[in-house]
């Protein structure tokens, strides 16, 4: 999201890593470029970003990336080529080779995930509806690449049916660093990267302390959203046991940069402590030019000093450090701006729905009170246990004796009176808390993957084809 008084350059990690050469060599200096993310409330935006899983809808395999090579019409590069002669965004390439779009107007993207993954980083906006107006015009514009093509996109939360080898690798090199690394450190990581799917929402901050609450609300909170939105039940064409998967695979991606940040509920929380966190991260790569210098398990404390083994005498830049910040992925990620990560991506009404969401808990002062009240008590280990519990349980978890639904009720309660505070309405009179109505309709029915698991039991006897049908978008 390019907030604003961010620079366009920042806001094109979206779509690639950024390449600001500023030279940096003091810890004070990266944790001047947090802080920096600070704005009065009057310029706080809303930031979303989603991802879909291409596959052709004639025999439902995956889409490559030149698609001409496996027989078809065209692939993710005939889907990007298309999209900016649609649109008129500038191409972002590695090696030579498109990767993504980018409109340095709006400062929107479209980038790519690993195993295909379509995903758009929408522009950073006043209010939902015009997010909701910007997906409904991407969709739009998508429809009419992809149809030629013979291309569709599944709304779920994880791939439903390709193996882990049949799914393929974008042409991205920092994915293949990724990838070698990724079963070094943990047993899933390589499913994370190729066949999960999120939707995301980045929102702001006024001060160090409104960083503060509003991390340390939406960190504890994203078990809730992750009950809410919980739509993977499905792997290798069968049930996998869990109503979110993508969540269960992140518990066993990366333990040094995923999770929910017990140290961000401590005493002293702040900026400076972020950071101390992020520099003890392993880095992946170092990027220079269009190479990306393979650098795994290095301190970036080492290249800040101009001491990193691996490149002897090259001295750390912004761009390094924006871009080290973006293999960190916890359940709340903080750049210039807070990113919440615990949703599976779902259906077009669960898109805007969770920016709805914690626009609602976020941006209204008495909202965020009333968030941080159900949360304070909660302990590290109830967290913990929480966020294990919901990727199987969903909704029937609890914490501290109280079921999640109960919890998950009143945090929309208190996400739809933040809503109508704001009082954003559209061209009909509507404010924005008409978005939160999906997540009501979970509470009062099931999940998008309980209904899922029903029809897989049921209507669809077992077999996973229908999901192409009825999961796409």
């Amino acid at each position: 999201m390019m907030a604003v008084g961010e620079s366009r350059s920042e806001s094109m990690e979206m779509a690639r890593d950024v390449t600001d050469k500023t030279l940096i060599t003091s810890r004070d200096e990266l944790v001047a470029w947090l802080e920096a993310g600070v704005k009065p409330p009057a310029q706080f935006r809303i930031g979303t970003e989603h991802e879909k899983i291409p596959f052709y809808k004639s025999g439902h395999a995956p889409v490559p990336y030149d698609g001409e090579q496996a027989g078809r019409q065209g692939g993710i590069r005939a889907l990007l080529e298309g999209m900016q002669k649609k649109l008129g965004w500038a191409p972002v390439t590695d090696r030579d080779r498109i990767i993504g779009l980018f409109d340095a107007t709006s400062g929107a993207g479209i980038s790519l995930e690993p195993g295909g993954q379509f995903e758009l980083s929408g522009a950073p906006l006043e209010t939902i509806h015009q997010t909701d107006a910007e997906l409904e015009s991407h969709f739009a514009t998508l429809k009419t690449v992809a149809d030629p093509l013979g291309i569709g996109f599944l709304a779920l939360g994880m791939s439903p049916k390709w193996r882990r080898e049949e799914t393929p690798l974008m042409p991205k090199q920092r994915y293949a660093i990724m990838a070698n690394y990724m079963p070094q450190v943990g047993t899933q990581g390589i499913d994370m990267m190729f066949r999960t799917c999120t939707v995301q929402t980045n929102l702001d901050f006024s001060s160090e302390a409104d960083m503060v609450k509003k991390l340390r609300v939406s960190l504890a909170l994203q078990p809730v959203a992750t009950a809410l939105f919980a739509n993977s039940p499905f792997t290798d064409g069968k049930l996998n046991g869990f109503l979110s998967a993508r969540s269960e695979i992140w518990r066993h991606t990366d333990a040094a940069r995923t999770g929910m940040l017990p140290f961000a509920f401590e005493d002293g929380m702040s900026f400076e402590r972020y950071v101390d966190y992020a520099l003890s991260v392993p880095m992946y790569f170092v990027k220079r030019g269009d190479l990306y210098h393979n650098v795994v398990g290095a301190d970036f404390r080492d290249l800040l000093q101009g001491k990193l083994a691996q490149l002897p005498g090259e001295q750390a830049t912004l761009a390094d450090w924006e871009n080290h910040l973006s293999t960190i992925f916890p359940e709340v990620r903080l750049k210039r701006y807070l990113e919440m990560r615990g949703a599976d991506a779902g259906p077009r009404p669960f898109i805007p729905a969770l920016p709805a969401l914690f626009t609602g808990l976020l941006y209204e002062p008495s909202s965020l009170d009333a968030a941080w009240d159900i949360v304070k008590g909660w302990g590290t280990e109830e967290r913990e246990q929480l966020r294990a519990a919901v990727p199987r349980l969903g909704l029937s978890a609890s914490i501290e004796g109280r079921r999640l639904s109960e919890v998950a009720a009143e945090v929309l309660r208190i996400a739809r009176t933040g809503l109508a505070k704001r009082n954003r309405r559209n061209a009909h009179g509507l404010d924005e808390t008409l978005f939160l109505d999906p997540l009501d309709a979970v509470l009062a029915q099931a999940s998008e993957a309980e209904r899922l698991v029903n029809r897989f039991k049921t209507q669809w006897a077992g077999d996973i084809e229908p999901a192409f049908e009825e999961c796409a978008y």
